[in-house]
């Protein structure tokens, strides 16, 4: 929960900040979301933040992850339960890909476009 409510409070802040909502956020590095996908299964990231980063037992960190540099701080160095994944674990062009793919993660469906929903 701690790690919800912090990444939360991060991602708010980050797009607070005036360079954030003008674009002056420093763009992710280019990373391949096909081979993100793949270590971030591998490594079981998905056991905690579910197989599309969309929350369970760890924080929802897809769609619209936190910023590249944000992320990696925390993966690096993390507050809550998570454990580090320092750079001896996940290299930074690993990291990379895996951000690529919490990236192409799709919005899901407006509710007021689910018939069920209604």
């Amino acid at each position: 929960m701690r790690i919800l409510i912090l990444l939360t409070v991060s991602s708010v802040l980050g797009a607070q900040t005036p360079g954030a909502a003008s674009g002056g956020a420093a763009p992710a590095p280019k990373g391949s979301a096909q081979n993100g996908k793949k270590i971030f299964e591998s490594y079981g990231c998905y056991q905690c933040h579910g197989h599309a980063g969309q929350g369970g037992a760890g924080a929802r960190i897809a769609p619209r992850p936190i910023p590249f540099a944000a992320f990696s701080r925390y993966v690096r160095q993390p507050a809550g339960e998570m454990p580090p994944y320092t750079a001896k674990v996940v290299s930074e062009q690993e990291l990379t890909d895996i951000y690529a793919f919490l990236q192409s993660i799709p919005q899901p469906p407006a509710a007021t476009s689910i018939a069920l929903l209604n």
